[in-house]
Parts: C-alpha cells; sequence; structure tokens
C-alpha cells in the first residue's frame, strides 16, 4: 500500500473548479435561498392569519351581543344574566383602573431596580439579585392571587387602609377615593397585587437594555461631573427610550389581561365607584367567573364580546406606544 503523505503542500489543496461544478453550486445556492425566503415568509403569514383567525371568531361570537345592544353595549353599567341585559362599562373601568395603578406602582419600582442592579450593585450581588427578579416572573398568577387573598388582603385592611382614609381620605377632590369600608378586597388591592406581577417584567427588560447601553458614554458623562441620577436621565434613558417603552407596554399587557391573581383580590362586583376600596370587577375576571357557567346564546355573546372589546385596548395601547416610539425617533438630534 503507498503511503499517505504527511505533509499536503498548499497549491495540492487548492483544486481548480470547473466551471459546471460552479454553476451547479451556484444554482443550489438560489434554491436555498428561494426556499429559505419562502418558508420564512410563510411563518410570518401564519402569525397574521392566525391573528384575523382570532379577531374574525371574536366578532361572529360577539354580533349576538352588538345586534342586540348596539354600541350602547360599551357604555352600559348594566349585567343581569338573569334579565338577559348586558353591558362592558363596569368591567372596562376595572380593566383601566387596575391597570393603571400597576404601572403607576411597577413603572418606578422597576426603573429602581434596574438602575441599581446595572449602576450601584455590588458584583457579588448582581446575578444573585437578577436572578431572584426572573423567578418572580416565573411565579404562576394563581399563586398570587391566592397569597393577595390570604395574606396581602387581610393585612392591607387591618394596617393600610385605616390610615389611607385617616390621611388621603381627608384630602379635597382625591379624598373620595380613599373612603369605605375597609376589607381589604378592591380595585385598589387588584393594582398593587398586579402592579407586583409587572415589576419583573419591566424590570428585566430594563435590566437588560441598560446594559447594552456603550460604557463610553456613561464614562464620558462621568467624567464631566454628572451624577448618576443625571447619567441615568440624560444619557441611558435616551439611548434605550424604545427598549424601556417595550418593557412598559410588556407589563401593561400583562396587566391588562392578567385573570386568575385579579379574580381572587377585586371583589368581582359589577359597579362602578370612585373609591378604591370598593369591590369592583374586570374583563378578564368577568370571563374566569362566568364563562364556563353561561347561560344562554346572549350570555355566551356577550362574554366574548368583553374579549373582543379587550382585544381592542390591547391594540390600541400597542398603536399608541408606536406612535410614541415614532415621535421620539423623529425628535432624536433635535435641542431640548
Amino acid at each position: 500500500m503507498n503511503a499517505v503523505p504527511s505533509e499536503i503542500t498548499a497549491k495540492e489543496m487548492v483544486q481548480p473548479i470547473s466551471q459546471e461544478a460552479l454553476a451547479k453550486r451556484m444554482r443550489w445556492q438560489r434554491v436555498g435561498d428561494f426556499v429559505a425566503h419562502r418558508v420564512t415568509m410563510l411563518f410570518a403569514l401564519l402569525v397574521l392569519l392566525l391573528l384575523v383567525a382570532i379577531m374574525a371568531s371574536l366578532v361572529l361570537g360577539a354580533l349576538p351581543a352588538f345586534q342586540k345592544f348596539g354600541f350602547g353595549f360599551l357604555s352600559s353599567t348594566t349585567w343581569d344574566p338573569v334579565g338577559e341585559e348586558f353591558g362592558a362599562l363596569n368591567a372596562i373601568y376595572g380593566t383601566l383602573v387596575t391597570s393603571f395603578i400597576a404601572l403607576l406602582f411597577g413603572v418606578p419600582v422597576s426603573f429602581g431596580i434596574a438602575v441599581f442592579l446595572t449602576e450601584l450593585c455590588p458584583n457579588w450581588l448582581k446575578r444573585p439579585m437578577g436572578v431572584a427578579v426572573e423567578l418572580l416572573a416565573g411565579i404562576p398568577s394563581i399563586i398570587y392571587g391566592m397569597w393577595g387573598l390570604f395574606f396581602f388582603a387581610p393585612f392591607f385592611a387591618e394596617h393600610v387602609q385605616p390610615v389611607l382614609m385617616d390621611t388621603l381620605g381627608q384630602l379635597p377632590y382625591v379624598g373620595g377615593m380613599f373612603q369605605g369600608a375597609p376589607m381589604g378586597l378592591g380595585t385598589l388591592t387588584a393594582g398593587l397585587i398586579l402592579s407586583v406581577m409587572v415589576i419583573p417584567f419591566i424590570a428585566s427588560v430594563m435590566r437588560d437594555v441598560f446594559e447594552v447601553v456603550p460604557a463610553v458614554l456613561k464614562e464620558s458623562a462621568y467624567g464631566l461631573g454628572a451624577t448618576t441620577w443625571e447619567v441615568m436621565w440624560n444619557v441611558v434613558l435616551p439611548y434605550t427610550k424604545a427598549g424601556v417603552v417595550g418593557g412598559v407596554m410588556l407589563g401593561l399587557g400583562r396587566a391588562l389581561g392578567e385573570t386568575m391573581a385579579v379574580t381572587f383580590v377585586i371583589g368581582n362586583a359589577h359597579n362602578i365607584d370612585l373609591s378604591l376600596f370598593s369591590p369592583a370587577t374586570s374583563i378578564a375576571s368577568t370571563l374566569a367567573n362566568e364563562f364556563a357557567e353561561a347561560s344562554g346564546e346572549l350570555h355566551m355573546s356577550s362574554l366574548i364580546a368583553l374579549g373582543l372589546v379587550l382585544f381592542f385596548i390591547t391594540f390600541v395601547v400597542l398603536v399608541i406606544a408606536k406612535l410614541m416610539l415614532m415621535r421620539l425617533s423623529k425628535g432624536e438630534g433635535r435641542s431640548t
């Protein structure tokens, strides 16, 4: 047998490619590009078709309710399954108010967590703290609801609501929002539970986008004598505004569609009350409570109509977020 040479020269490794082989290779490359383009386009179209199918099914299911009540369904506060009179305003109000409360408390806390983890936290503590924040996002919503019902609500009713009634409840104009029976369950409790639930999502996104800011930008600001707050507000936030808005919208989407946790602590009463201590309802909690027990086509259709309203609210929120980002992008580079 011939011995295999131990060394191969560069001239021997480089073999000339014939024109026919080169054309064949380019032909296969074009075929591969064509297949990859069509397959990825198919995946994108599947998502669009799925969205259209969901919306179409909601519209068809909600059609009997809108034929019966018209657009007055959106402004009516009546929810009477026995008399088959339904209105969505109570649930819409509860959904929007609890989501607003969740963002009111959740966004500042999330921003503080992200700032601490990226700028102030010691290196030995960054990983444990980051993992702890991310683990909060993995807790099932029903666990938050049980914790809120059995632990947070009694504590809130005994120690927090009386203080709010004696302080904020005595203020003009806004005092009525903090008056009522201190039961622990209600709109404010649901909003606070939601704020705890959205904090991990918003904080994780903010931390990730803050970490991608080039170090030279922050070091330049520190070199000019800027404080940590000035660097975060004037350098980091403008650089990462798209990611920050995306994180806030992610948290808002979680708050708008949250079901079980809100169902446990909101009180599930179909009314609109100025007091944040009063029981209320939301679209998701109404669906969770009544969908399995809906009697009659009109009741089921009204519940599906609530789902369509929630779908529309989410869509409007996303459009507003997109417009905000476009406006911010348009203002880049201008002096303030």
